[in-house]
Order: structure tokens, then sequence, then C-alpha cells
């Protein structure tokens, strides 16, 4: 994973220990987190990619704002609407171009493709009935 902002840059692969992770389930589980973040349900997020000590720290401002930090170093500010349409661009791409690598039959993928498909969904539905994302 890659996470850039105004005030830093933060990446899963490289440091040692390795935090590389199981990417397509890594992917899920933050979809899965971040959509009460994102609606506002939760202000605060400490994510952790599945076998992997890469974590990122989100915290929703309540106004619309979504703050990033890896740790308790600031990587952005972001609106919420963008942050979500940024991750789930991201997450397409990899279900669509990632997981042609993986089994159809691959518990992974699969997981992976249902958590993009469900975040698409309830982002859409946030965007048009005006709560969460479009006024958070």
């Amino acid at each position: 994973m890659v996470w850039e902002g105004e005030r830093g840059r933060v990446v899963s692969a490289g440091h040692v220990p390795d935090q590389g992770m199981m990417i397509h389930l890594s992917v899920a589980l933050l979809l899965h987190q971040l959509g009460p973040l994102l609606s506002g349900k939760r202000r605060t997020l400490s994510y952790a990619g599945i076998g992997s000590s890469f974590r990122l720290d989100f915290r929703h401002d309540g106004k619309g704002f979504v703050s990033v930090a890896s740790k308790g170093k600031p990587v952005g500010r972001v609106r919420a609407e963008d942050l979500a349409q940024t991750v789930l661009r991201a997450a397409e791409e990899l279900a669509q171009e990632g997981s042609s690598s993986l089994p159809a039959d691959s518990g992974a993928r699969n997981d992976c493709l249902a958590a993009v498909r469900e975040f698409r969904v309830t982002m859409e539905a946030m965007e048009a009935t005006g709560t969460g994302v479009a006024e958070a």
C-alpha cells in the first residue's frame, strides 16, 4: 500500500521487518472498516494490514475532513468524499488487475471483490441520500 498526502508518504513495503501484507484480504478489511468512518458512524479508525505491522490512523473531524497518520506522523488531510472515491478507485483497480493472478475460487479474491462491491454501494447510497460522505 502507498498513501500520499500533503504532509507525507507512507509505504507498506521496504521496511525491516517487512510490513508487506496479504493485500487482497487487507484491502477488503480496509474497505469494511472505512465505511463507518466515512459515513460518520465512527470518528476514529486504527487500521492494520493483515499479517503486517503496517498501520494507518484515521480521524474524521465531523466537518467533512479525514486526517490520515502513520506511526504518529501526519500523512495528510482530505475531504471524506475524496478519500472514499480515491480508495474505491484503487480498490477497483486491484480487484480488476491484481485479482487476475488468483484462482477464480480463491477466498481472498472473492472477499476483495465483494468488499469493493459493498463499498461502492455504500458510497453511492450515502451520496444519493445526502448523508455521510456527501454531507460529512
